[in-house]
């Protein structure tokens, strides 16, 4: 009798559930995927066709039947290749373009390969295959596009969403939710503190998931390092364990994953060729501010007027700021305070309206003229730093430079703004601009700009601060 009782008591291998259990949000996924194949073969098939139609017509067996007849082989080739490449898979796979050009090469040389094997003493239609490729590649990009933007404005609606829950220290919460919420495609059932892993609430905590239906758990590193053996648990739950690192600020996004003694690791490749990006970064600086300050010269000329009518003195203004490698320099800007504005903020400091006292920020700063304050709704008051650009002082998209008084008050963490060359605008700026009070979550801002920099993501930054400007969001 304690024996039978004993043995209802006992529960069953963690490795083996009672039964088979299908991973949750397996729906969604052969969704997607059989909507991407049937898209696939869409495109391969009228890019197949297409090209042999308008192709030059060669008695081959690859076109008999107008393409049809060995359609299934390109077919089968092309989409092995991409499913090798991992170009089913969810997140950015799909979106990998660059994959897709790849693979319909990799695809269209085998097929070729065959071709020339299969037929070796006839003559294959060149412009045919040639054709194919082109016409594969655009089309393939084309509905990943369209697929893409028909799912992002479903999930905008609540639609194919994972439901997802997050397991974290309470320190580690609030970055966290922003990096789920940031890929718009989980609705966050609910949220929990680490000690919901402890064995003895874990299974409440199960149940919990069980019950919200939960297909991904995201967990922080911290809350679950000493608690490893529980990635069976979400195992037999059929749920998806997505663990999240400690701190979302210093992961490097250009890595990659690699294993080294079955152990994963974090990879950071270096480019063929080291610096391209950064010397054609700066022959574009270069270029756009002679045509900005062409374009510009008439304006330059009015507001130097305006300033002039306006109150006493220069029209310039030269402040030093720290730049690049803790160089001093001299930043132009067109002068939008009274002449002795640097005497009387020593006596506003105690308004100061940044929390940690960095950086001086003032809403209604008495110091600024009339015709100053609408040079900085507009940021027209920036203008004259496009010389600092030309000597080589400046860029136009990068960490803002920053007087001496603000530079003396930075913590260690705050230098490695000063390793890149600063910038005329940049993230910071067009992410909040002066609604930002906290400095720390300024220079967030400018690591994710050096983590991620891409000659993409500046001319994104300086398109999006066009409309930030012309909004006038932040400006005081």
């Amino acid at each position: 009798m304690a024996a039978n009782s004993l043995s209802t008591g006992i529960k069953s291998d963690l490795r083996s559930p009672k039964f088979a259990r299908l991973r949750r949000g397996m729906v969604v996924v052969w969704a997607r995927i059989s909507i991407l194949l049937l898209l696939d073969s869409l495109a391969i098939s009228a890019a197949w066709l297409l090209a042999v139609t308008y192709g030059t017509r060669q008695h081959s067996t690859w076109t008999a039947g107008n393409g049809l007849y060995l359609l299934p082989v390109i077919l089968a080739v092309t989409i092995g290749v991409m499913a090798a490449r991992g170009l089913y898979r969810s997140g950015i796979n799909r979106r990998n373009y660059l994959g897709i050009i790849k693979a319909v090469t990799l695809s269209e040389s085998l097929v070729l390969l065959m071709a020339f094997f299969y037929e070796p003493d006839r003559f294959v239609s060149r412009s045919s295959f040639l054709l194919d490729w082109l016409l594969a590649m655009l089309l393939l990009c084309l509905s990943r596009v369209v697929f893409d933007l028909a799912t992002d404005l479903m999930r905008k609606r609540g639609m194919v969403r994972h439901s997802a829950f997050l397991i974290a220290d309470i320190q580690a919460c609030e970055p966290s939710l922003k990096l789920i919420r940031q890929e718009q495609c989980y609705n966050l059932v609910g949220v929990m503190g680490a000690h919901a892993l402890d064995r003895a609430n874990r299974e409440t905590t199960f149940e919990t998931l069980r019950q919200l239906a939960v297909s991904e758990a995201f967990v922080s590193w911290d809350a679950i390092r000493n608690r490893l053996f529980l990635c069976w648990h979400f195992q037999s739950a059929g749920i998806t364990l997505r663990i999240l690192p400690s701190d979302v600020h210093s992961f490097f996004p250009k890595s990659e994953f690699w294993m080294i003694g079955g152990v994963p690791s974090l990879t950071v490749k270096s480019p063929m060729i080291v610096g391209g990006d950064y010397w054609l970064k700066r022959c574009f600086d270069i270029c756009a501010t002679l045509v900005a300050l062409l374009i510009f010269s008439p304006l330059y000329l009015g507001i130097a007027l305006a300033i002039k009518l306006d109150s006493p003195g220069p029209i310039f203004f030269r402040q030093t700021r720290i730049g690049l490698h803790g160089r001093k320099f001299k930043v132009w800007k067109f002068r939008t305070m009274v002449a002795n504005a640097a005497e009387l903020q020593a006596k506003l400091e105690a308004q100061n309206e940044m929390k940690d006292g960095v950086l001086f920020k003032m809403k209604s700063d008495p110091r600024i003229t009339r015709v100053g304050g609408l040079l900085r709704q507009y940021s027209l008051d920036e203008l004259p730093q496009l010389f600092n650009v030309l000597l080589g002082e400046m860029s136009l998209v990068g960490p803002r430079p920053l007087p001496v008084r603000d530079v003396e008050r930075f913590k260690e963490r705050h230098f490695i703004r000063q390793e890149v060359l600063p910038g005329i605008t940049g993230l910071w700026q067009v992410s909040g601009r002066s609604d930002i009070s906290d400095f720390d979550e300024a220079v967030n801002l400018d690591i994710t700009y050096i983590a991620n920099w891409s000659l993409w993501m500046d001319l994104k930054i300086l398109l999006q601060t066009v409309n930030v400007v012309l909004r006038k969001t932040g400006a005081y």
